[in-house]
């Protein structure tokens, strides 16, 4: 088959950040280089990249060495350089991390460690310093990461579409793929359109396990969704900038917090409570079919068996809005009930091998002519940029 008979080198299979950011890394490293993306929705960013909590994180979290840790400080940098670039809102705001309780002190302990390990400037704090940040938050003890700001993703991703020059293609859900011994990879949209490329680049987000298999490749984990839900400040003078609580390391999510975001508007939360549907953004939505498969994935039960108490406090937040409030109160206690306006609801793709374990770094594997990004959660918003680029580098090895 020639190159002509192809409709571009390289299709990425997704238009959020990380696909979109794949795009702009092809053409940034190899001038010439044809990228077909194809994108299910009408427009770019309509799922994880649009529904967070706008955050370009420190990487302070994240294990000295690892692919979070290495590319979010990395990300950080280079995601506020490029939104200076290209004219999207976007504030350097640093962050408190607040300790309420004595027992986590010493997380906060590590975290400080951590933190200067990944070669972030932190500044510990005590119970007086925290209200000359913060007036309304108290906790025992803080510390302060001063390159934690906040940005406007979905403005980033039309950013990278405009400038990657690629052929994006929305409203392209992909049903089926075939890989053929020297012709490439052929892939056939809901609506029967045919697209022919060199290499494939999975960057489906909550689909992206069911898009491998559709390769014919298995990913050895399944992707399962949960629902973060948040709510809006209804005054929002109660917090300056970014607060959030000591996060428990055995999990990946970073618990309830405040995020004042580029509109003035103060987020709250999200929490983590399993999803009826991938995209399941109301607890209206149910997908007997991938509800299905959720339940059939043996390490779904095994993180239920494990996490049952923490997933019960998750599931009591979801139904109560006063024991929202009650965990928002032990960072601010001005917040009262009526002062929570419920806002739009995100969805985390968590990848989880069959042992029940949460994938906790960016996962990312190859198979024959297809590059497979299977575990993308926050921050890879933040670290979009060097994530496309090792993306991007891998699936033009494979040209």
């Amino acid at each position: 088959m020639g190159t002509a008979a192809y409709d571009g080198d390289v299709l990425v299979v997704g238009g959020g950040i990380v696909g979109l950011s794949t795009a702009y890394a092809v053409s940034r490293a190899a001038p010439g280089t044809r990228v077909v993306v194809l994108e299910k929705e009408a427009g770019p960013a309509r799922h994880q990249t649009g529904r967070n909590s706008g955050v370009i994180h420190s990487g302070i979290y994240y294990r000295p060495g690892s692919l979070k840790a290495r590319f979010a400080v990395r990300g950080a940098a280079e995601m506020v350089k490029f939104c200076a670039e290209y004219g999207v809102p976007h504030e350097v705001t640093g962050k408190l991390i607040v300790a309420t309780g004595r027992d986590e002190l010493p997380r906060l302990h590590a975290l400080v460690q951590r933190g200067r390990e990944n070669g972030i400037p932190v500044r510990e704090l005590g119970p007086a310093q925290i209200q000359e940040y913060e007036p309304e938050v108290r906790g025992l003890a803080a510390i302060h990461v001063g390159t934690t700001g906040i940005a406007d993703y979905r403005a980033v991703a039309e950013r990278l579409a405009e400038s990657s020059g690629a052929d994006i293609r929305y409203g392209a859900d992909v049903v089926q793929i075939d890989r053929r011994a020297g012709l490439g990879v052929a892939v056939r949209t809901a609506a029967g359109e045919i697209v022919r490329g060199r290499v494939l680049v999975n960057c489906a987000g909550l689909q992206c396990d069911r898009v491998a298999r559709l390769t014919g490749d298995d990913p050895k984990m399944r992707i399962v969704p949960f629902r973060g839900e948040y709510y809006e400040l209804a005054r929002p003078e109660l917090v300056r900038g970014l607060v959030y609580p000591v996060p428990d390391p055995a999990f990946p999510f970073l618990g309830v917090h405040l995020t004042r975001g580029i509109d003035g508007g103060v987020h709250v939360g999200p929490n983590a409570v399993p999803a009826l549907a991938r995209e399941g953004y109301r607890w209206s939505v149910v997908r007997p079919g991938e509800l299905a498969g959720t339940l059939a994935w043996p390490g779904s039960w095994r993180i239920a068996r494990q996490h049952w108490r923490y997933g019960a406090g998750e599931l009591r937040r979801s139904a109560s809005k006063r024991a929202f409030t009650d965990a928002v109160r032990r960072l601010v206690p001005a917040v009262d009930p009526q002062d929570m306006v419920r806002a739009d609801a995100g969805v985390r793709a968590q990848a989880v091998l069959r042992d029940g374990t949460l994938v906790d770094d960016f996962l990312i594997r190859e198979g024959e002519r297809a590059v497979h990004v299977l575990n993308a959660p926050s921050p890879a918003a933040t670290a979009s940029l060097p994530i496309g680029r090792e993306v991007a580098r891998r699936a033009l090895a494979l040209l």
